[in-house]
């Protein structure tokens, strides 16, 4: 059982960064890919970006790609998320979410995820 708690969110301007932090409960963290999604009002939840156990490998979204970076501390059992050059369209909630196996995007198989946490970027 992995228990994931977001923080980090908040209201920014067009142009702004933020980090968003993500500390996991368990001690088999460096066995679990951890990604990040997000879902925007009226919206399915979308896939931002994933990382490997071991941190070596990364995937993010096209629509992130150059802007935002996720990294992991397998000594704090923490995954963030920086994410620079924000613009409007990144307005939602973003969650955490754990597997086990192979890096990827997609929800589904992502069997723990976190509460969420709000980023708002205004124009």
């Amino acid at each position: 059982q992995v228990q994931l708690v977001e923080s980090g969110g908040g209201l920014v301007q067009a142009g702004d960064s933020l980090r968003l932090s993500c500390a996991a409960s368990g001690r088999t963290f460096s066995a679990y890919v951890m990604g990040w999604f997000r879902q925007a009002p009226g919206k399915e939840r979308q896939f931002v970006a994933a990382i490997t156990g071991s941190g070596t490998m990364r995937n993010y979204a096209d629509s992130v790609k150059g802007r935002f970076t996720i990294t992991r501390d397998n000594a704090k059992n923490t995954v963030d998320l920086q994410m620079n050059s924000l613009k409007p369209e990144d307005t939602a909630v973003y969650y955490c979410a754990a597997r086990l196996g192979v890096l990827g995007g997609s929800k589904d198989r992502y069997d723990y995820w976190g509460q969420g946490t709000q980023v708002t970027v205004s124009s």
